[in-house]
């Protein structure tokens, strides 16, 4: 009796390892070529603004990126700090004025610039960006911040970054390590597993051809599922998927608030609060009502000026009461750090 037990257990133990490996096999071919897909987004492309300062810099990998490093007003000669700005996927530089011009106003240098295949900046051979992010655009991130530590009129205290859906992605990761990042503002932005696996459980049935079984699918299996996507497509397209879910659970202490559209249909806000759920506090969570993805400036521009304003004033920018040697001591520790 106990070898003919032992015998159903390890028969189902090789039937559900078949069905399993089958799961595995079929979808992910369907995964991997979802996530190629490029959705219809609105990619903004600004206008050249005459008095911007021209950046040329280089990534550890060689290439040439080109930037515009914009000088805020000077109302009380001094000024507030600087902001790192990360554009959205496709878009060129100059995309930034909208979301940075009250800060301009306010006393705050903004530095943007093109991601390698954007704008001005040099092609990476071989490589078509996409709107997830790789560790191409983590990368040219680094190089901007690297640029900016390097500049005569560097901030020893560190740099404010303030981006928008992918280039908020990228910002999040290149910072997570790197004190000289202060604070951070995103809209839009999202994880690439936290995004994938709820759309997977979503559509799986439509491929398993068994609502039973879908429903039945272990949670383990997704995440799997999910890796062997990316790893598929890294192979092909010759980069790596880094994990946003990580690197946004080391900002802490540094400060973050997180933008996203109520009504963004593309990373839906239950999507976007799994990640930001991963970090740790000072944080805060701004869902936007009615604003699609990357659209909260356009439906609440009032009070999306003032709550990123008030956000660097409080995290960034410079106080009278502060002394110099205070602020150059600020910045040695984060550098030394």
């Amino acid at each position: 009796m106990t070898g003919l037990v032992l015998l159903g257990l390890v028969s189902a133990a090789a039937g559900l390892t078949c069905v399993l490996l089958l799961v595995l096999w079929r979808y992910t071919r369907f995964v991997v070529r979802i996530f190629e897909e490029k959705p219809l987004f609105i990619i903004p492309r600004g206008q050249p603004i005459p008095d911007a300062e021209e950046v040329r810099f280089r990534t550890a990998d060689g290439l040439t990126l080109v930037g515009s490093y914009f000088h805020g007003l000077r109302c009380d000669g001094q000024r507030r700090g600087v902001i790192l700005f990360g554009v959205e996927f496709g878009a060129n530089r100059w995309s930034c004025y909208p979301y940075c011009r009250h800060l301009l106003e306010a006393g705050y240098d903004v530095f943007s610039f093109d991601f390698r295949n954007q704008g001005q900046s040099d092609p990476q051979p071989g490589y078509e960006p996409m709107q997830w992010v790789t560790h191409y655009e983590v990368e040219d991130m680094r190089a901007a911040i690297a640029y900016l530590k390097k500049r005569p009129d560097a901030d020893p205290r560190g740099i404010g970054f303030f981006g928008i859906s992918r280039g908020g992605g990228a910002g999040i990761v290149a910072g997570a390590n790197d004190p000289y990042v202060r604070c951070l503002v995103t809209d839009g932005a999202f994880g690439t597993l936290s995004t994938m696996i709820p759309y997977m459980r979503k559509w799986v049935g439509l491929y398993v051809h068994s609502k039973t079984v879908a429903a039945w699918l272990p949670s383990w299996l997704f995440v799997l599922v999910a890796y062997w996507a990316l790893r598929e497509v890294g192979r092909r397209r010759k980069c790596a998927f880094p994990s946003l879910e990580q690197a946004i659970s080391r900002l802490s202490p540094r400060p973050l608030l997180m933008i996203h559209g109520g009504a963004d249909t593309y990373i839906k806000p239950e999507i976007a609060k799994t990640l930001f759920d991963r970090a740790h506090e000072p944080k805060e969570f701004w869902l936007v009502e009615r604003a699609k993805h990357n659209q909260a400036l356009h439906v609440h521009g009032e009070e999306f000026r003032h709550r990123v304003r008030e956000f660097f004033d409080k995290h960034l920018g410079y106080s009278g009461n502060q002394s110099a040697r205070s602020l150059v001591g600020a910045g040695s520790s984060a550098r030394s750090s």
